[in-house]
């Protein structure tokens, strides 16, 4: 197996997440107890026993699902050291977890790092009223015209069918009418704190960057592709660049999963909650299988 190491991004979450691989598997265990650690509060607490209100605040959200990312990745580790990926990659927050796994940096300095975004992004949040909605279905080229036009921006290039947008709310409602005037009608408005990926973000990108120029990060140990760029950075300064970048533009995920299948790979395993990135697959490589570890039990039923 040449397999993609995909990590799941907010939205995903769910109260309970990662008890079963923390009540079965050390080495997941360890990652939980750490982060409780490094926080300095009971991450794990709010994880499993929530409530979903708080855990899907941005603050706790981020880092909790970094968290339990890497617990099932370590899990999985411990179980089939064989399987090395040959790529990696991440949804947002995500990419946070696919660096890790990639040894740029140990799993505390990616929750410290991931900890300070959530903070600036929830700020961001706060500061301005967003909004953003999926479009179903949609040519590409029409939906980043009506963005632009509105005076907001595509945040999430999902699958070849899905595509988000994202800004002010009133700009978004605006974009949302337009489109449905060119003919699109499965157009979904998301239940956000705040228009993630667009120019909303700037400060809460521009504040990170301040904070990734002292952090030690190295260049990975196998080929992370990047959400802003779409392709692996060459030099950790690109690497920092593409992290500060991706908090205020757009998340190239299927592109940067077929380019990850073109260099190779032949399958995909989610590693976090739900199985948002496998059903994007789907629609994007369809022929390539997908495999989520987001519990023991999918733990135990992994074949390779």
């Amino acid at each position: 197996m040449k397999a993609i190491f995909a990590f799941s991004g907010q939205g995903a979450q769910a109260v309970g997440m990662g008890k079963d691989l923390y009540e079965n598997s050390p080495e997941a265990k360890k990652i939980f107890d750490l982060a409780d650690e490094v926080l300095g509060y009971p991450l794990t607490e709010i994880i499993f026993n929530g409530p979903q209100e708080k855990l899907t605040e941005t603050r706790y959200c981020q880092v909790a699902i970094y968290t339990m990312s890497c617990a099932a990745l370590e899990a999985f580790r411990a179980k089939f050291p064989e399987i090395q990926p040959v790529a990696a990659g991440g949804l947002s927050l995500g990419e946070y977890a696919a660096l890790y796994a990639a040894g740029s940096y140990t799993f505390a300095d990616g929750l410290k790092l991931l900890s300070k975004r959530a903070e600036l992004m929830d700020a961001a949040c706060k500061a301005t009223k967003g909004g953003m909605a999926s479009v179903l279905g949609g040519d590409a080229a029409v939906i980043a015209e009506v963005a632009k036009e509105c005076g907001i921006d595509v945040a999430n290039y999902n699958s070849p069918g899905q595509i988000v947008i994202s800004g002010e709310a009133e700009k978004v409602d605006a974009a949302v009418a337009m489109l449905k005037e060119k003919g699109m009608r499965k157009i979904v408005p998301l239940t956000v704190a705040g228009a993630f990926h667009s120019r909303l973000m700037a400060s809460a990108g521009e504040g990170l960057a301040q904070v990734l120029a002292d952090a030690a990060i190295e260049l990975p140990e196998f080929p992370v592709y990047h959400n802003f760029t779409g392709a692996p950075a060459g030099s950790v300064a690109e690497l920092k660049d593409a992290l500060k970048n991706q908090v205020a533009g757009s998340v190239h995920w299927y592109q940067s999963v077929e380019k990850m299948v073109e260099s190779g790979a032949d399958a995909m395993i989610e590693f976090g909650p739900g199985n948002v990135l496998t059903g994007l697959l789907r629609r994007t490589c369809k022929d390539v299988p997908g495999y989520n570890i987001n519990s023991w039990e999918s733990l135990n039923n992994f074949n390779n």
